[in-house]
Parts: C-alpha cells; structure tokens; sequence
C-alpha cells in the first residue's frame, strides 16, 4: 500500500508554540522522573492521589476560579464549575461514603450518563482512596452484573431509570453490593426499594474533605475490557498513573492551562475516564461535557459556540460526520480550534484528509490500549503526518515490533516494513498493574521487559507505526497474511465508498477468503459492475 503521502505541519500557524517541539530532543532528554517532580503531589508529601492532582491543587491556589467543568445537558440546560465549585462538590461525595462506613480500597461503580453527579462521583471516590469502575450506561443487565459481580463493587452510583432497568433485575446476583446510590431521573421520580436518594445524601454532607496518605502504587481504577472474547477482564491502575495521563495529553494532545477541551468519549470506558475527566483537569484546561448523543450539527454548533480548542474524538464519529460531507463544517466558524486527536481504532487516511477540507486541520491519530492506560504512540501537533499511522512513540515510552518463540521470549523485528507484534517496554506510569483476580492472564501479558500488546503492526525506516490488526483477527489465505485494516483503507479510497468493513470467510482450499462490506455514498445504486470496480480499482491495486 503507498504509503509515501506526509501532511507537514505548518508551525506559524500555530497560535504559540506546541508542548513538544523537538521530537528527538524531547525523545533523548525525557525522564519519567522528571515528570513525576510537575506533578503536585498530596501535602507534607504524604503521596499523590488522582483527585488531588485534578481538583484540590487547582482549588487550593489561584487557579480556584477557573473553570474546570461546563456541561451542556441535551435540553440545553448549562451548568459551569469552578475548581473550587468541584472540589466542594467531590467532596461532599466523599464525605457520602465516609458517612456509609466505606473505606479505602473498596470498589465504587458507577453507571450513569454524562451528568455532572458521574463526575462528582468519580473524583469524589478517588479522593476517599476508592477503586474507581466506570460502566458504560448502554450495557445490559448481563454485562453490569458481570462486571460488578468480578469487581466485588461494595457501591453503585446510578439513576433510577438505569436502576431499573439494568440493575434491578440482577440485584440478587450481586452479594457484595452495599450501597445504591441513585439520582431521581426524572427529579420527581420515586425511589426503588434498596437504594438510596444521592441528591438527599450529598445536602446533608460537608463539602470539606482532607485526602488521606495515598501511596502512588494505590489502587485507583478499574478498566473492564469490552469482553467480546470470553470474561471481561479487569484492568487495574493506581493513582501513579495521573503521571503520564498529564504528559500524555500534554505532549500527544497539546493540552495546557486554560483550554477548553472536548473529549466525546464516554466516561464509561478508559479514554472518557484517562481523557474525559482525568487528563484535561490536571493540567487545568476547561472540560466540556455534552449530555446530548451524537447529532453533527449539535457538534458542529458545539464547536463553533463553545470556543473548544482541542478536540479528541473517535474514527467511527468521524465518519459518521464525513458521510455528511464538508459542507456542514465549513459553515461554522471556529477559530479557537487548533488541535484534532482520534482514538480507538485505526484512523484511515481519507479521515486525516477530510480534517482539513473540513476544518483546515488534520486529525491526528494515536494508540493506546485499556491496558496503558494513557497515549503510546502519536501524531504529534509540530510533526509531520502520514496519513494512515498511528505515529510514533511518545517520549518516556520504548516501543518496538517483535514475534514471540516458542521458549516463551521475543526476536525483536528490525527490518523496516516487516509485520511484528507491537510491544512496549514495561515502566510507564499508567501501565496496568494487574488483572483483577487473573494472575496468569496478567503474567501472559509480557516477555521479560515487553508488554505485548495482541497488535500487529508494522514499522517504517523512519519511525512511524502502521497499523496491521489484531493478531487474532488477521485473515490467513494461501499462506498470507492479511489485515483487514489495510482492506478497509483500500476500499475507503474508491469515491463511492462511505464505510467499509472487512471479516475473513472459511474455505477450505486457501484457508480464508477475504469478505468485504461495503456502504455506498448518499444517491449510489449498488450493482454488479459497481461492486467489481471497487474490489479492482481499490484493493487489488493497493493491498
């Protein structure tokens, strides 16, 4: 596939200049320690905690009257927050639990959508050295049952619409869950048996709170893997990890004091947790949070009114505003926009360029994984881009591409263009400390030093990373291998196509055959011709 195509980064358009400006000297000269010695840390160096790090020392100092929060709700209500606003709100919460007899260590699950009490809560549990565990609120009962029930969650906080319908009808599959503590959605609601009113227990509160001693190996959050092969598994990460959530968003995303950044992640998985409430308020930007579903002119508008100055999305957000064309885009006027980040699965390169028909920036992918916990590998703000790539490691990480022998090590892949598994060695803050009660699954994670990642990938002579797919998912045919990712890109170039998804059939004389779904542009008529034009102009020509 031609990959030759660099988008240069043009620097005097630039408001002031990026976090990271020299990649090599950045590379050469960074130490974790260093970065450990920006972090704040708990006073009378009584250790470091999430939530400190992301409220009280704004609060506690001049930066008490920024804003940290501005919710927008899907009717249009609005809510702002001060840090001081956020550390009275957090610590009432954890007062809540105090008052509940919870104690440090035990697990906090929270399911809800984006409403300023998730945020609370989140933060709130952290301060009162809980094991934060985010839920996504689209879940069923099944998969909230699971995940609380291997969690051992001594507390949920939810709505009573939620209750009802998610928890409630497994509420007796979960023996350790203590305390449900539930917001009225409607506010006129009544309250299920069992649980009890948030709202009622946050008044009656006090709104100081002193953090405790938190060491920095101290359990903070509890990420559980999406589970589509077998048990969800339960990554666990310590408070340590707002170490590189902070550089990681300050060099990968440019992130810095003042900005008023939107993640559309959900708080439920680990770039709406790392990305959506962590990162941005430790650096002291403004976090946007909009209640409201995807809908592209409400983002749009949202961009436009809310003065974002970086925006981290996800690919499938961006094609879903790409099938609309640019037009929409061009229309509102966002002049605050400066930086553009995607995550959470391979940005194809006709996403990169649509960034700048669009907004005249280009969307910068980068890599990560649940188990991370923060950014590895990026597009950078005053680098190049090569569209297609997920870009290149961030200083403090060592990345490399390896295959795995069968004495249980790794042969490092040197040779540019060669496909290996995509390793990180092991040290980085927000590295995943475990999985929860699966020693052996954590064990089977590395090699020595090297965290394998389950990704294949491979490695241009200059540096950048190319994405290949899941080593599980790679579709074998006549003895090749074939990544569906590279498919999709080359599908994605043909002028008709709008998506494209791509899977591998059994056949019992080469193994596997390729299956391409292919969506079509607003006003095509699929047909026979149409369908061999697209498999030969697109695939057999760039694959």
């Amino acid at each position: 596939m031609e990959r030759s195509e660099v988008i240069p980064k043009d620097r005097a358009s630039l408001a002031a200049p990026p976090n990271l400006e020299d990649y090599a000297t950045a590379c050469a000269t960074f130490r974790w320690e260093d970065a450990r010695a920006r972090v704040a840390g708990l006073p009378h160096g009584r250790g470091v905690n999430i939530a400190h790090e992301a409220v009280d020392r704004h609060a506690d100092g001049p930066g008490g009257a920024r804003e940290a929060l501005r919710w927008i709700g899907r009717d249009g209500a609005r809510l702002s927050l001060s840090y001081a606003d956020l550390r009275t709100r957090t610590s009432r919460f954890a007062n809540v639990l105090a008052s509940l007899g919870v104690t440090a260590g035990e697990r906090v699950f929270v399911l809800a959508g984006r409403v300023p009490a998730l945020y609370d809560a989140v933060l709130g549990a952290l301060k009162h050295r809980c094991v934060v565990a985010p839920l996504f609120a689209a879940f069923g009962p099944d998969p909230v049952a699971t995940r609380i029930a291997r969690g051992e969650g001594r507390v949920l906080v939810t709505t009573t619409t939620l209750y009802r319908r998610k928890v409630a009808p497994v509420r007796d599959r979960l023996p350790t869950l203590a305390h449900v503590l539930v917001l009225r959605d409607p506010p006129d609601d009544a309250l299920p048996d069992g649980t009890r009113d948030l709202a009622a227990l946050l008044a009656a509160a006090d709104g100081t709170y002193t953090i405790g001693p938190t060491d920095p190996e101290t359990p903070a959050l509890l990420h559980f893997t999406s589970g589509t092969t077998g048990t969800p598994k339960g990554a666990l990460h310590v408070h340590d990890a707002v170490v590189a959530h902070r550089e990681t968003a300050r060099l990968a995303l440019d992130l810095r004091v003042g900005d008023v950044f939107w993640c559309t992640a959900d708080p439920g998985w680990v770039t709406g947790t790392s990305y959506g409430i962590v990162a941005p308020l430790a650096l002291g930007a403004t976090l946007v949070v909009d209640e409201g579903e995807f809908d592209a002119e409400r983002w749009y508008d949202l961009l436009a009114a809310e003065g974002i100055t970086v925006w981290y999305t996800a690919p499938t957000a961006v094609r879903m505003l790409m099938k609309g064309g640019s037009a929409a885009a061009r229309r509102r006027h966002c002049p605050a926009l400066r930086f553009i980040a995607s995550v959470g699965e391979p940005l194809n390169p006709q996403a990169v360029r649509w960034g700048l028909e669009a907004f005249g920036l280009p969307i910068h992918d980068n890599w990560w994984q649940t188990e991370t916990g923060g950014i590895m590998l990026a597009n950078f703000a005053a680098t190049e881009i090569r569209p297609g790539s997920m870009g290149r490691p961030l200083p403090g990480i060592e990345a490399a591409l390896v295959t795995r022998r069968a004495d249980g090590g790794v042969t490092v892949v040197t040779t540019p263009g060669t496909r290996g598994e995509l390793a990180l060695r092991r040290g980085w803050p927000s590295m995943f400390r475990g999985y929860l009660h699966d020693d052996a699954r954590y064990a089977r994670c590395f090699a020595g030093d090297w965290y394998l990642s389950g990704d294949l990938a491979t490695r241009d002579a200059d540096g950048w990373y190319w994405f290949v797919g899941r080593a599980d998912d790679v579709i074998k045919s006549s003895g090749h291998l074939i990544g569906p990712f590279e498919v999709e890109t080359a599908l994605l170039a043909h002028p008709s196509v709008a998506e494209a998804g791509v899977i591998g059939k059994p056949d019992p004389t080469v193994g596997e055959v390729v299956k391409a779904f292919v969506a079509l542009k607003p006003g095509l008529e699929a047909t026979p011709a149409l369908a061999r034009e697209i498999g030969r102009a697109s695939c057999r020509e760039r694959v």
